[in-house]
């Protein structure tokens, strides 16, 4: 069986440029976009990024994160790219499950909810999840008190309901982003969590199932 693969990133801000740089871009089976497209842009900004990406490769699959409006999520939907709080199958065996937005920041930015919202989307889709296979989870705010949400004040800003989903459903993969500083890669139990990172700075996330498991691993632009 060949070798299925995916790519990952997020905290684009409008800066897609490295998107180029990624060479096999164009034969993965699909991209994925774990939020801030834009810098609280609208469609035409989101628009522009998806296009570039999908003159690449035409599966995009995409979530709003803070910095984004809810005209760049009515884009996405318009597109058929958008995944936020849906559980989309990427191919026979695996699973992608979006989760955009964030937690409320000091910013007060276009796209925040409270941590109870996220409880009740991740609470109202959990029993769909926990009966795929192989899953993907791509959250834009990281879990709590891991290495991927620590800021450079040294507090830890993830969500608690996003660590309580990971801890009890196990996905093999968390991708997640929000936090530019805390590009690193982590584990809770057998789910293995990538930050990459803006993609500015080239971070991105190359995601591998040979038809046994999923595996991912961060990589350079």
């Amino acid at each position: 069986m060949a070798e299925n693969f995916w790519i990952a990133f997020g905290d684009v801000h409008e800066r897609i440029n490295n998107i180029h740089k990624i060479r096999d871009i164009s034969k993965a089976s699909g991209v994925l976009i774990s939020g801030d497209l834009t810098n609280v842009g609208g469609k035409a900004g989101a628009a522009a990024i998806i296009n570039e990406i999908k003159a690449l490769n035409e599966n995009v699959f995409a979530q709003i994160g803070n910095m984004d409006t809810r005209d760049v999520e009515k884009y996405l939907d318009e597109s058929g790219s958008n995944v936020h709080n849906r559980l989309i199958r990427l191919s026979p065996d695996v699973h992608l499950l979006g989760l955009g937005y964030s937690t409320p920041t000091p910013f007060k930015t276009p796209s925040e909810v409270e941590e109870s919202k996220i409880r009740q989307w991740l609470e109202g889709i959990q029993d769909q999840a926990v009966q795929v296979r192989h899953l993907i989870f791509m959250t834009h705010t990281p879990p709590y008190n891991t290495s991927t949400d620590l800021l450079s004040s040294g507090i830890n800003a993830g969500s608690r309901a996003v660590r309580n989903f990971i801890e009890k459903i196990q996905p093999e993969v968390c991708i997640t982003g929000h936090i530019h500083e805390a590009r690193s890669v982590d584990h809770l139990g057998e789910t293995i969590v990538i930050n990459p990172g803006t993609f500015a700075s080239g971070g991105y996330v190359r995601i591998s199932f040979d038809g046994q498991k999923l595996d991912a691993q961060l990589r350079q632009a």
